[in-house]
């Protein structure tokens, strides 16, 4: 969820492989637990991701549940994708909301993947969720994913890090490229640090449109970043938000005041 630029993932895999070849280090995984919340983090306080030990499922945080706010304008998408994660808080919820949508989560370290299956209710692959050990950059950049997903929620930090891990405009178009026409893309960025202003510029330049909505917890802003340009219909979007609401429980009224507010 949380945030030096450049990650220890992302130091140590971009080096030269020794003659061993030898597998990247990554930030210890651990964890926590407080009023019937298990979190994740990286050796550090920041915090990876949460769970509510009683709604496995359920998005916990405030800015996991807006990474979400691509339902306002797509009901039935048939495949979502997250890059990094967490503690598949996105990957659960897409999987068990959507039972005919195919899900891919891209994970580039197996202690997280191992983790999530072991205290975070990971589900096991099968024909509709697919969780993959691999670089971000490498899945985006791959032919095959060209044009195929109507959804791709990128949370993409490291232990230390409070900026995304990928933040060029080259992988952004990428992230574009993976999309469908009518194709939409959710970011976590880190509105109180400089990697946001260069992130959401990154994001202008690859994509048509981009809303951000506001702040929360510390500092997290989600940016919403469109294929193709929509016009904004407050009036469809409440409806649809209250629509939203009472089918999921998620705040998706508050997405919308969000936007209004802009």
């Amino acid at each position: 969820m949380l945030i030096k630029r450049k990650s220890i993932e992302q130091v140590e895999s971009s080096r030269p492989a020794s003659p061993a070849a030898r597998k990247p280090k990554y930030a210890p995984v651990t964890l926590s637990e407080q009023d019937g919340v298990r979190y994740l983090h990286f050796g550090t306080e920041w915090v990876q991701g949460a769970m509510r030990l009683r709604k496995p499922n359920w998005p916990e945080l405030e800015y996991a549940q807006q990474m979400m706010a691509w339902m306002l304008w797509l009901e039935k998408p048939a495949r979502i994708a997250q890059l990094g994660l967490g503690t598949a808080t996105l990957t659960k919820y897409c999987y068990t909301t959507f039972p005919e949508a195919a899900v891919t989560a891209v994970e580039l370290n197996p202690s997280v993947i191992a983790i999530c299956a072991s205290m975070f209710k990971l589900p096991e692959n099968d024909e509709r969720l697919r969780v993959v050990e691999m670089d971000a950059l490498d899945y985006v950049n791959q032919e095959d994913n060209a044009g195929t997903l109507d959804v791709l929620q990128v949370d993409l930090y490291d232990a230390t890090a409070r900026g995304p891990v990928l933040d060029s405009a080259e992988f952004y178009q990428s992230c574009n490229a993976c999309l469908t026409d009518d194709g939409i893309m959710t970011v976590n960025l880190f509105g109180d640090h400089p990697s946001y202003a260069r992130n959401i510029k990154a994001i202008k330049f690859a994509f048509e449109q981009v809303i951000c909505l506001p702040q929360v917890h510390d500092g997290n802003v989600v940016a919403i970043a469109f294929k193709r340009k929509r016009a904004i219909d407050l009036e469809a979007l409440a409806a649809r938000a209250a629509q939203i609401s009472a089918d999921t429980k998620l705040p998706a009224k508050t997405w919308v005041k969000g936007i209004a507010a802009k």
